[in-house]
């Protein structure tokens, strides 16, 4: 049992910090004022090679685990990036697996590299209005035609869309009434984002501006069968290979964005001096820094516990929703404390908590809410009975 990162994994951490020194929390307050996607970092993530940090070797990536992706998601929060610059390539991080699992090499050869190099930017379609994670019920339609699909329908919270020109895209091939488990009939498509027959509206939100949020308006869009991925149907199977990884990156870039908002609130309470001393003598301010110190710490010890158990091919459903849950939890904590530390400060936009605060919502709540994982947990580790 070792609880230490690897001399490799510490050096991943070492050299993405070092790399995104050159992105001060200036530059994502100004993106974040702007609603404009940082360009410039994505090229320069893609240009030192860490796009494909989890991608195969024989397709330009480096070939590592969750683990070591999950180790550079949360440096990127950490440096003050935030969920900013961690969503600006969250998706080609391991958004692509159910291509790299079931693919035919055909497919890998064309779609992989162009996401490795920046090339291709994806967006991953699959949540609808009035669905949530009810994902069988999706309503978006693929029908058959003679050589593809001719799709329609809404998507919701899609994720740049507005700077994509690719998407992972989840609809249902055969009607629900149709299929004998409410799990079959859904298919994977990987795609071009075609913007004569998507209308990308976006969705103006609490934070996180720099990188954009959408509903999509889907009609008549073709999509050959060539760019169906896995077996017409089995789409909700290769969609669950990404549920794990995905809780887990998130999760490791909320205890990431805590640890930037403890760190600069430490760092004001050494300096800000009241009643002739500083506000870091006082318990009061103290303590609670030391408390988020230490959930953050827990949190990320069953965060790295199920990167390292899905990177060994083993379980890890209850300890990625776990680790989700309490990175959320006590980031978000982390953060509003920050803001209580730095008073009337914490609340202006100079001093950069107020934004960490706001984007801290987003693991907190995305992709799956804690109450939804209470529900599991509940469910799969006490044998309660199903409440949903």
């Amino acid at each position: 049992m070792d609880f230490s990162l690897t001399s490799d994994q510490q050096n991943i951490r070492d050299a993405v910090l070092k790399h995104c020194a050159r992105f001060p929390d200036e530059f994502w307050l100004e993106r974040d004022r702007e609603g404009v996607f940082p360009h410039e970092f994505f090229q320069s993530m893609v240009e030192a090679g860490w796009l494909g940090i989890a991608m195969p070797t024989e397709f330009g990536g480096s070939g590592l685990g969750i683990t070591e992706a999950a180790v550079m998601m949360q440096a990127i929060a950490e440096s003050g990036a935030g969920m900013g610059g961690a969503s600006s390539i969250h998706l080609p991080v391991f958004g692509l697996q159910p291509v790299v699992l079931v693919g035919t090499e055909e497919q890998k050869q064309r779609m992989l590299p162009p996401v490795v190099h920046g090339e291709d930017k994806v967006c991953f379609a699959v949540t609808e209005p009035n669905v949530g994670l009810n994902t069988t019920e999706l309503k978006t339609r693929a029908e058959r035609r003679d050589g593809g699909y001719l799709v329609n329908g809404e998507k919701i919270w899609i994720s740049t869309a507005q700077v994509a020109n690719k998407m992972l895209l989840l609809a249902r091939t055969t009607p629900l009434d149709q299929v004998k488990r409410k799990t079959d009939g859904l298919s994977l498509f990987y795609t071009d984002l075609d913007r004569s027959k998507i209308e990308v509206r976006l969705i103006h939100k609490m934070g996180r501006h720099a990188v954009d949020s959408n509903m999509l308006f889907i009609q008549e869009l073709w999509i050959p069968e060539a760019d169906r991925i896995g077996p017409e149907g089995e789409g909700f199977k290769l969609i669950l290979h990404g549920l794990n990884p995905e809780r887990i990156l998130v999760a490791a870039e909320a205890i990431g964005i805590g640890r930037a908002a403890v760190k600069r609130a430490a760092k004001y309470a050494r300096e800000r001096i009241v009643f002739n001393r500083p506000i870091g003598m006082n318990q009061g301010i103290a303590h609670p820094l030391a408390k988020c110190w230490a959930q953050l710490e827990a949190a990320n010890l069953m965060v790295m516990k199920a990167a390292t158990l899905f990177d060994k091919g083993q379980e890890c459903g209850v300890e990625a929703n776990a680790g989700k849950y309490l990175a959320g939890e006590f980031g978000f904590e982390a953060c509003h404390t920050a803001m209580l530390t730095l008073g009337g400060m914490g609340y202006a936009q100079e001093y950069h908590v107020e934004r960490y605060l706001r984007e801290s919502l987003i693991p907190r709540t995305a992709p799956v809410s804690p109450h939804m994982i209470l529900n599991f947990l509940a469910e799969k580790v006490l044998e309660l009975p199903k409440s949903y």
